[in-house]
């Protein structure tokens, strides 16, 4: 029986997968969305892939009913497999969720310095040509420290902040897409691709996993639903968090290609603000897109921290890894050795700088892809039902695709040198820690 604190409802699983999945990147990266796939390309890459996934988010909402253990798709596999492919699975799904966390922390300086320029002094060092300014790593470092502080007080406390912070975001957003509805033209469109359209839309749905990666850290939670919660709501927590952001996405590329014409957004940092700025001639309105971006880093930072610390405490409590990962804070209730590793991951992510957020985007996407498939190809073995194995045959398939997508050098997009090096030293780490924590 866990120990962790039962306190979170529908409202709140839905709360986490959304914010887990929705945060800076359409307002920072917009302008690799667009290169990628042009309005049209980059719009029906995110709605595909929101589509295309749903089979995938079934089997999870299975699987979470049956097992709801926070350590997912470890648990799920270790179903089936030996313990070294359940541990390695459990621990490419984590580099899915921890790498966001420094990530954001990067963002946060970026997102700041467009507001407040002076924060791009004091270079420090470069990483990959990219360099590292001082304040922008001290903001990062205590938008950390704030979020770590608000999950060693407890779920309920960052749930709460999850919700408000959600709702926060769509309620802007909103209005966003009905001022870009009422003040674009379709003639900011065209052309609608970047490329052929087939093309088009392919490289835009190659980075369709990281962005929607979130809706599976419902079952990471699992474990600390309000006493009575029904087992088939985390279906719909899940199902709810994909289609609505699969459809924030979708809406965000429409808004901005609306508003100003997407070309030249090509190469400008910030696509998004400098969008409805050009369209508007708005002042107020960038601040209001900044805001929320703020707001959805937090969201997201939020969530994938909440992810991240408890597939660390359930390593730990499996003793995959050290069993001290598994200790609770006796009064909130909360794995405070996982929440203090993870935060110190993230410094050391953060020291890397703007050099890691395309490569992230990357990794991320292959990682997220190898648990989806996991999950969906252990519940085909250990299902009986017909019909529930032909719903995992589609959620196998459809991950498959999406991780050989970025592993095949066939595919155009595929994995640079870096990020296999990024890659094969998280496994590398993996195997240290894992080997560290058995018995001599």
């Amino acid at each position: 029986m866990s120990t962790l604190a039962r306190k979170l409802t529908l409202a709140n699983y839905f709360a986490l997968g959304f914010g887990t999945m929705i945060g800076t990147g359409w307002v920072v990266l917009m302008d690799d969305w667009l290169a990628r796939g042009g309005p049209l390309g980059a719009m029906l890459g995110f709605g595909l892939g929101g589509i295309l996934l749903l089979p995938v988010g079934y089997i999870y909402g299975q699987w979470v009913r049956r097992l709801p253990d926070a350590a997912g798709e470890a648990a799920y596999t270790a179903q089936v497999f030996p313990p070294l492919v359940s541990f390695f699975t459990g621990w490419i799904m984590l580099l899915a969720y921890f790498i966001v966390c420094p990530w954001e922390a990067v963002v946060v300086g970026k997102l700041a310095a467009y507001i407040f320029p002076q924060l791009d002094t004091f270079e420090l060092y470069r990483v990959a040509g990219q360099p590292v300014f001082l304040p922008r790593l001290v903001l990062g470092l205590a938008v950390t420290l704030l979020l770590t502080f608000l999950n060693y007080r407890g779920i309920r406390a960052s749930a709460t902040f999850q919700s408000w912070a959600t709702s926060c975001v769509l309620a802007i957003f909103l209005l966003l897409v009905l001022i870009s509805a009422r003040t674009g033209s379709t003639a900011n469109l065209k052309p609608l691709f970047a490329h052929a359209p087939l093309a088009s839309v392919f490289l835009a749905l190659q980075i369709v996993p990281y962005f929607v990666t979130g809706f599976e850290s419902v079952p990471k939670a699992a474990e600390e639903a309000h006493p009575g919660f029904p087992p088939q709501d985390f279906f719909k927590a899940i199902s709810m968090a994909l289609v609505v952001g699969a459809g924030f996405y979708v809406l965000a590329v429409g808004a901005v290609c609306y508003i100003a014409p997407w070309q030249r957004l090509l190469g400008r940092r910030f696509a998004t603000a400098i969008a409805f700025e050009h369209g508007t001639h708005s002042v107020w309105l960038v601040r209001v897109i900044l805001a929320i971006c703020l707001l959805a880093l937090f969201q997201i930072f939020n969530g994938n921290f909440v992810a991240s610390t408890r597939l660390v405490f359930a390593f730990g409590r499996r003793g995959t890894i050290h069993p001290a990962f598994a200790s609770i804070h006796p009064n909130y209730l909360s794995p405070t050795v996982a929440i203090f590793g993870v935060t110190l991951g993230t410094f050391v992510g953060l020291l890397l700088g703007d050099a890691i957020l395309v490569p992230v985007t990357e990794v991320g996407s292959m990682a997220s892809a190898f648990g989806w498939f996991a999950t969906c190809l252990s519940f085909f073995l250990v299902e009986p039902t017909p019909r529930l194995r032909l719903i995992a045959t589609f959620g196998i398939l459809i991950s498959l695709l999406f991780m050989l997508m970025k592993l095949l050098p066939i595919f155009p997009g595929h994995f640079s040198v870096a990020e296999w090096i990024a890659l094969s030293s998280w496994l590398a780490i993996g195997l240290l820690i894992h080997r560290r924590s058995k018995p001599k």
